[in-house]
C-alpha cells in the first residue's frame, strides 16, 4: 500500500513481484534484467506515477554537469561583481545537487581577451553556458560552436540579435532606453542631451548598450524631435583625463543640463559635476552600483534605473540546471526583469 502518496521502490517491487534490486537496476538503465521484467517495471511506474529521485542518481554519478559562466572581469563596486555574487549564491543550492558552476572572465575592452577566455571554456566542455555578451561577431562564433556540441546556453545582462539561445534574463534594453528618455526630459521637450560613453575596444565591437541608446533616441525623437543630442567619450581607464575632457565640452556648450549615461559608472563624472554645481541639470544614470547610490543620495545623480544582476545569474543558471536534468524548458524565452526607478527619496530602502 502506497503511503503518504510517496512512492517507492518497495511499492513498485510489491506490485511487480520483483526484488527490489531488479526495479532499482531498470530504474537506473544498469542492465542484467529481461525484458519481461522491465515491461513489469515500467507498466508499474505508469500505474503508480512514480518519479525517479533524480537527485540522488546525480550525487552517485562520477562525471557532474558543469554549468560555466562567462563574464567581464570586474573590479569592486562594479556591476559585474553584483553579477558574478549571483554565482556565488547559486553554486551552493545547485552544488547540493550534483552540479558544479565555473566561470570564466575576459577583458571587455579587448576583444582577444574574449576568444581566448571563448576558447579556455569549450575547453572545459561545460554542460550549459551563462554568457555575458560584448562582441556581436565573437559571440555568434561561440553560440555556433555551442550549437555544434549540443551545448545549450543563456544570455544575461543583453541579447544578441540570434534565436539560438534557451533563453535571456535582464532589462528590456530598448524600454530601458525609453523609460531613461522620460525620466531625463520629464516628459517636456528639451533644446540639448549630453550623452555621455565609455571609448571600448579598438575594433569598435563592444558596445552592449546599442540597444538602450536607441530606445532613448526614439524617445527623444517622437517628444523632442528638435533636441541636440551630443556624444562625449571617455576612458574608465584614465579618470584623471575625466574632467578636463568634460570641461573642456562644457566651455563650448554651457547651455546644455541634461546628461546620461546608459552603462553602470555613471559615477565617473560624479567628481566634475561636484565641482560645477548646478541646480537646474538633471543626470539620469543606470545600476545601483554603491559610488552612484552615494551620488544619488547626495542629488548629484537625478535618477537611476537599476536592476538585480545577481537575479539574472541565479535565474538563468536555475533554468539551465532544469534543462540539463530534466529538459524542462523555460517558461519563457525572453525573461525581462523590472526597471527599478530610484531617487534620493528611495534609494536608501533599495
Amino acid at each position: 500500500m502506497v503511503q503518504n502518496g510517496q512512492i517507492t521502490i518497495h511499492d513498485i517491487a510489491r506490485r511487480t513481484g520483483l526484488s527490489k534490486g531488479t526495479v532499482d537496476r531498470v530504474l537506473h538503465d544498469r542492465g542484467g534484467v529481461s525484458r519481461k521484467s522491465k515491461e513489469k517495471v515500467m507498466a508499474a511506474i505508469q500505474e503508480l506515477g512514480y518519479e525517479p529521485n533524480v537527485y540522488a542518481s546525480l550525487l552517485a554519478k562520477k562525471e557532474k554537469p558543469l554549468i560555466a559562466v562567462l563574464i567581464p572581469k570586474h573590479e569592486p563596486d562594479s556591476f559585474w561583481e553584483l553579477a558574478a555574487s549571483g554565482i556565488d549564491k547559486s553554486a551552493e543550492s545547485i552544488g547540493a545537487i550534483g552540479v558544479d558552476t565555473l566561470h570564466f572572465e575576459y577583458d571587455q575592452y579587448d576583444l582577444d581577451s574574449f576568444r581566448t577566455t571563448c576558447a579556455k571554456l569549450l575547453d572545459a566542455n561545460p554542460s550549459g553556458v551563462v554568457i555575458a555578451p560584448m562582441f556581436q561577431e565573437a559571440t555568434e562564433g561561440l553560440t555556433q560552436e555551442l550549437h555544434k556540441r549540443d551545448i545549450p546556453y543563456v544570455f544575461i545582462d543583453s541579447k544578441p540579435e540570434t534565436d539560438g539561445c534557451l533563453a535571456y534574463f535582464g532589462m528590456p534594453l530598448y524600454k530601458s532606453g525609453y523609460l531613461c528618455g522620460d525620466l531625463l526630459t520629464g516628459g517636456q521637450p528639451v533644446q540639448n542631451v549630453l550623452i555621455v560613453r565609455i571609448r571600448r575596444d579598438r575594433y569598435q565591437q563592444s558596445d552592449p548598450t546599442i540597444n538602450r541608446r536607441a530606445g532613448f533616441m526614439d524617445y527623444m525623437l517622437e517628444h523632442s524631435p528638435d533636441c541636440v543630442l551630443s556624444n562625449v567619450f571617455i576612458d574608465p581607464n584614465e579618470p584623471d583625463k575625466i574632467e578636463g575632457t568634460l570641461s573642456a565640452w562644457f566651455e563650448d556648450h554651457p547651455q546644455v543640463r541634461h546628461i546620461v549615461m546608459f552603462n553602470s559608472r555613471i559615477h565617473l563624472i560624479v567628481p566634475w559635476l561636484e565641482s560645477h554645481p548646478d541646480p537646474k541639470r538633471r543626470v539620469v544614470g543606470f545600476d545601483n552600483l554603491k559610488a552612484n547610490m552615494e551620488a544619488l543620495q547626495r542629488g548629484i545623480v537625478t535618477s537611476l534605473i537599476a536592476q538585480r544582476p545577481d537575479e539574472q545569474v541565479r535565474l538563468a543558471i536555475e533554468a539551465l540546471t532544469e534543462f540539463i536534468l530534466f529538459r524542462k524548458l523555460p517558461a519563457r524565452k525572453d525573461n525581462y526583469m523590472h526597471m527599478d526607478i530610484l531617487t534620493r527619496y528611495n534609494a536608501e530602502y533599495y
